[in-house]
């Protein structure tokens, strides 16, 4: 028989995929703030946190684990079209709404894995992790501590190619293979997005704030205890590699794997590269 918990979730389920094509659920962590999570495949979890690029920008990643693993990938609010109250700000709130996730699906021995923005968010909540949910860490050109001499280049857009300043706007974080230009380019027809939209950059202006780090979020990574590795892009312009060496060398125990050819995108630009030395950190670690 199915009880009403069950009922709930395949209710969800069905209606995401009507409305979007693929699995998930929706949930209301506080009222007027729906959360939509992809929900896609089976086994130990994995929680993936995209950048300003949005969910597109890590599809790569949840299709690769979505062979062996159950992967939950939200959409921040702000991003999509979703609604963002304006009491919904700084990047705390993120962190303690998806460390309630994995309390309410009772998910444990989780791999975080976070892009750029979403790596902040990551590595935030295996700091915070006080119910012990978290298993593992991945943080992929990945922001959020204030380094001195290591800062975080936000190029500017050209003319014409989307918004201002903000991330997403330069290299690795546009559009990736297959997805440049479409057909009418040329003929008079819009241009598609490069980046963030108007709206993303809002958001991620309010959950990062002015200077987009946290000068006290390097010296609490002590306190993360799993395993975690730090992958960055050799030609990352706008998170240099030298800045993801010093993140992880404030994760102890933390590795650090430079994917040379790579920008701010490595899992897109060099998807063969990025993933053998993702699983093989993974291996090592036995999951």
């Amino acid at each position: 028989m199915t009880t009403p918990t069950e009922l709930t979730e395949l209710t969800e389920l069905t209606e995401l995929t009507e409305l979007t094509g693929s699995t998930g659920f929706t949930v209301e962590p506080y009222p007027g703030l729906p959360l939509t999570v992809r929900d896609v495949g089976a086994g130990r979890p994995v929680l993936v946190l995209h950048g300003g690029a949005g969910p597109a920008s890590v599809s790569g990643v949840v299709d690769h684990f979505a062979a062996t693993s159950r992967v939950l990938a939200p959409t921040h609010p702000g991003w999509e079209d979703t609604p963002r109250p304006d009491w919904f700000s700084g990047v705390g709130d993120l962190v303690e709404t998806y460390l309630d996730l994995l309390d309410d699906r009772d998910l444990r021995d989780v791999l975080v894995l976070g892009s750029s923005f979403g790596g902040w968010i990551a590595a935030e909540m295996a700091v915070r992790d006080r119910g012990r949910r978290i298993g593992g860490l991945v943080v992929m050109g990945a922001f959020g501590p204030r380094l001195e001499g290591h800062e975080v280049r936000f190029p500017t857009a050209p003319p014409g190619q989307g918004p201002g300043p903000g991330e997403g706007s330069g290299p690795g974080e546009g559009p990736g293979p297959g997805e440049g230009s479409g057909p009418g380019e040329g003929s008079g027809a819009p241009a598609p997005r490069q980046g963030p939209s108007p709206a993303a950059l809002q958001a991620l202006a309010a959950y990062a704030g002015p200077t987009k780090s946290d000068p006290k979020l390097l010296h609490r990574l002590a306190r993360v205890t799993v395993p975690a590795l730090a992958v960055w892009g050799e030609n990352d312009t706008v998170v240099p590699p030298d800045y993801g060496r010093a993140y992880a060398a404030a994760i102890p125990g933390a590795r650090f794997e430079l994917i040379p050819g790579a920008g701010h995108l490595p899992t897109r630009e060099d998807p063969e590269a990025t993933f053998a030395a993702i699983d093989a950190f993974l291996a090592a670690a036995g999951r």
